[in-house]
């Protein structure tokens, strides 16, 4: 267990327009970049892991070749590495942007690493997430592709990943950063906390991702997270708007920020 570890992920709505194509949103990628330098700056002793998802890049591909699914003939496998790729190069351009910033990340390709069976993760190779994390550098894991022993293949999300390693990392807390300012209610208020006891009660205001998603959007996302937290009782999950990147800082440096929709065990 690292003290006070933090997971954090980069929407892929939020870094890329999904609605457009293999298209990145530089500019909140480098103010993202720049928020995490000055929060680090500020909290040499901050230990992240980052991910990302896919965005534009890898949903795209994955929506044309059904990957999530599963992976058989020769066109799927075709599939399966055009997915890899497009991930990849999102990947590199993430990379890129927080070594720009001067932030030390490390890419783990998640597909080099992780095996799944019907959709559900069962092998993770970890020790390069903790010894990176013991170095000082921050790891970076983003959304691909994953042989599967029941599918072939499948797409896993950066959420899939961090479900996995929750129970042998032990965040403290995990930061969602997307569009959204957070779980919207029926009348587009921001819902301030969820826990496991109040999730039947919000179930039915959440909806699908906007743009092309092949990993279920906000309310898969919400449904996972709820979860989590029900498992580990010590863990707190946040989900608010990225495009204020001062939000991102402060949240890293203030966690009792009331910022977006917080997912915790219980409200005492």
């Amino acid at each position: 267990m690292i003290a006070d570890l933090v997971f954090v992920k980069l929407g892929g709505s939020l870094i890329t327009d999904k609605r457009r194509e293999s298209t990145v949103r530089a500019g909140t990628l480098r103010l993202l970049a720049e928020e995490l330098r000055n929060a680090l700056a500020e909290k040499p002793d901050l230990r992240l892991l980052l991910g990302h998802g896919s965005g534009s890049f890898g949903h795209w591909e994955a929506s044309r070749y059904n990957t999530r699914a599963g992976v058989h003939s020769a066109t799927e496998w075709h599939g399966f590495s055009q997915v890899s790729a497009a991930a990849s190069r999102l990947d590199r351009i993430v990379v890129d942007a927080f070594l720009r910033a001067d932030v030390s990340v490390l890419s783990l390709q998640p597909s080099a690493s992780v095996v799944a069976e019907d959709g559900r993760i069962v092998r993770f190779a970890v020790e390069p997430i903790e010894r990176a994390l013991a170095a000082g550098i921050i790891p970076l894991i983003f959304g691909d592709v994953a042989f599967d022993r029941v599918r072939g293949g499948t797409i896993l999300s950066t959420e899939d990943l961090f479900f996995s390693l929750t129970p042998v990392l032990r965040p403290r807390r995990i930061l969602l950063l997307g569009n959204a300012p957070g779980v919207l209610d029926d009348q587009r208020r921001v819902i301030p906390v969820i826990t496991p006891g109040s999730y039947p009660e919000v179930e039915p205001f959440l909806r699908g991702a906007g743009g092309v998603d092949v990993t279920g959007g906000m309310a898969d996302k919400v449904a996972r997270m709820v979860a989590l937290v029900k498992d580990t009782p010590d863990l707190e999950v946040r989900i608010f708007s990225g495009h204020d990147p001062e939000h991102f800082k402060r949240i890293l440096l203030e966690p009792e920020a009331v910022i977006g929709t917080r997912i915790c065990a219980d409200v005492g």
